[in-house]
């Protein structure tokens, strides 16, 4: 075997690694493939589907008032809501705030959320379909050319750029670091991707390309490792779109997962990572 082709073994390997863990993350107890519903809190008391209790906000805390016998319990310590609880959340938080149903109690996890400054819940069921009957994301075969070198141009100051969301009803920011400079296969001009950082420097990138709609879903994200800084201070990434991976909003229409910035739209078919689930 030469060494090429013990190279791409390797990739290949590393990416199944990568798609095992991932598939096992998505079928985690409580996670996006077990949402049910996204309601907004109203300024007084009232019933929501699927959850017992009456919810309502004061537009900085929310409460829960519910008597012992409707059979909510705090998640957290399993004591339950007898009277009324209140909580409060910053903007973009949520909390896994009271449970019910079921043999054992915890069918359902309802979360409570702070979405445009605004409270909401989202009911998590554990017997969802669309969670019961996940056996992994369909994704395209790896495609070793989609695994690029780029350039990372890091701005002087993180520039916040107003976005939508999967939720017409929920805005979001995109705080731009950088841009991702690079060429794909086929194409004389380079792409810009703007990026954000995530947690030890690690970037990732929202964007469109031509498959969205088609094969894909409207929009994907893909994440590099921390860009490498060579002796002249140049920073490079590998950018690898066999781990473009789906936002929530792709399993679920209880999201609201953040949309590209208006300039992260390729004119190229990413026909690597993940397709459409297609799973409502």
């Amino acid at each position: 075997m030469s060494t090429t082709h013990r190279d791409l073994d390797a990739q290949l390997a590393r990416w199944q690694r990568f798609r095992n863990s991932r598939n096992t993350a998505l079928a985690g107890d409580y996670g996006w493939l077990t949402l049910t519903s996204f309601q907004w809190l109203e300024d007084r008391p009232a019933a929501l589907d699927l959850a017992p209790g009456l919810w309502s906000t004061d537009g900085t805390t929310a409460s829960l008032t519910a008597t012992a016998a409707e059979g909510l319990t705090l998640v957290d310590t399993g004591e339950p809501v007898d009277g009324t609880i209140s909580a409060s959340l910053l903007n973009e938080a949520s909390l896994l705030w009271v449970q019910y149903g079921g043999a054992d109690g915890r069918q359902v996890v309802v979360e409570l959320a702070m979405r445009a400054d605004k409270y909401a819940v989202r009911t998590r069921d554990s017997t969802s379909p669309v969670f019961t009957g996940f056996d992994g994301v369909p994704t395209f075969d790896y495609r070793p050319e989609l695994v690029v070198e780029a350039s990372f141009r890091l701005y002087p100051e993180p520039v916040d750029v107003p976005i939508g969301t999967a939720n017409p009803l929920v805005d979001g920011v995109h705080r731009s670091v950088g841009e991702l400079v690079f060429r794909l296969p086929g194409k004389d001009h380079e792409f810009h991707l703007q990026a954000e950082e995530e947690k030890l420097g690690a970037l990732t990138v929202t964007f469109h390309d031509e498959t969205n709609g088609e094969s894909t879903d409207e929009w994907r994200k893909v994440s590099t490792a921390r860009p490498r800084v060579d002796a002249l201070g140049n920073r490079t990434v590998s950018l690898d779109f066999n781990r473009a991976i789906n936002y929530p909003s792709a399993f679920t229409p209880y999201g609201t997962c953040p949309m590209p910035v208006k300039n992260n739209s390729l004119d190229y078919r990413i026909e690597a990572g993940e397709k459409q689930p297609a799973l409502f």
